[in-house]
């Protein structure tokens, strides 16, 4: 049985690699590193590619395609991969896409991952293949309703590299308010708090996720570039600058994590359809170095977007 959407009581399960072993994820290789296959192609990452770091970026097209590709830090920016997966859903269906996981199977790769459709949530999966082709229509499971106000969707989900350590939690931007759910093995969302005072937050996007904490960074409206930091208990966000000025043009930003303790971080400007690449350091509040890598070539016009991801065991990220 596909795995991707497997169904417990009815309900569907989320969180899929907390109902496999751990032997499953140690097995598999990991798919950001040299000489794996780029996700979608029949291509490898080089090198080259890997040791510059990238963002698997993703889009949601006007026509209901799946996008993927993925700006790299080399000097310029280049994109070694740019492919889409036509009629995933029906033209302008999609309104809010959170990160979706792209993991092998024997044949293709299995995508996955919660969108917002009309005031609903929804669990998407369905099986591509590097041709382009799919499985056959992407399989939609309704998570539930009032979501018609909401203007940001992400996902959280942390393995430990030695698979001891689980948990998956889910943010939502409405208004005002940050959300923040625990979602089980079962595939529940269950409410762990909102928090008022986001009214100025732009768009956002996770730069670290740990046993203890989750960490997005954030521009606002004034132009101001923060990090949030949201801790697994019921402790408030701890809120820090990063910079102060100049960053309101991004309605987009995706990021990946780069090295050790770095990001690669892409904003994109929906008016002018541009992106621009920054290598970040360990978030350290205005101390944070930030280098720009350049614009990126190409257009970036997908009227939804969202990062791919591999397994969460493979995306790491150690932004803050």
């Amino acid at each position: 049985m596909n795995r991707r959407l497997t169904a417990l009581a009815g309900v569907a399960v989320l969180t899929l690699t907390a109902l496999l072993p751990a032997a499953a994820h140690a097995a598999k290789p990991d798919p950001t590193k040299a000489g794996a296959k780029v996700p979608g192609t029949n291509k490898t990452i080089t090198a080259a590619q890997a040791q510059a770091c990238f963002v698997w970026q993703g889009g949601v097209t006007a026509s209901g395609a799946h996008h993927f590709k993925d700006p790299t830090a080399t000097v310029p920016p280049q994109v070694p991969n740019d492919w889409n997966t036509p009629a995933v859903y029906k033209p302008g269906q999609v309104r809010l896409s959170a990160r979706q996981t792209i993991e092998p199977n024997i044949s293709g790769t299995d995508r996955y991952g919660y969108v917002v459709i009309g005031d609903a949530l929804y669990f998407s999966g369905y099986t591509g293949y590097a041709d382009g082709t799919t499985d056959g229509p992407v399989s939609l499971t309704r998570i539930g309703g009032g979501w018609g106000a909401f203007t940001f969707l992400e996902a959280a989900e942390y393995l430990s590299a030695d698979n001891k350590i689980y948990r998956n939690a889910a943010y939502g931007l409405k208004g005002d308010v940050l959300y923040r759910w625990t979602v089980t093995d079962k595939g529940v969302w269950r409410s762990t708090g909102s928090y008022a005072g986001f009214s100025a937050v732009k768009t956002m996007t996770l730069i670290a996720k740990t046993p203890t904490y989750d960490t997005f960074l954030a521009n606002t409206r004034g132009g101001a570039l923060y990090t949030i930091r949201i801790p697994v208990g019921s402790a408030k966000p701890i809120v820090k600058a990063v910079r102060t000025r100049t960053w309101q043009g991004f309605e987009t930003l995706s990021a990946m994590g780069c090295g050790q303790y770095g990001t690669l971080l892409l904003g994109i400007d929906k008016d002018t359809k541009k992106g621009y690449l920054y290598a970040v350091g360990h978030a350290n509040g205005l101390s944070t170095v930030i280098q720009s890598r350049g614009e990126v070539p190409g257009t970036f016009d997908d009227p939804v977007g969202f990062r791919w991801v591999p397994i969460p065991v493979y995306d790491v990220a150690n932004g803050e």
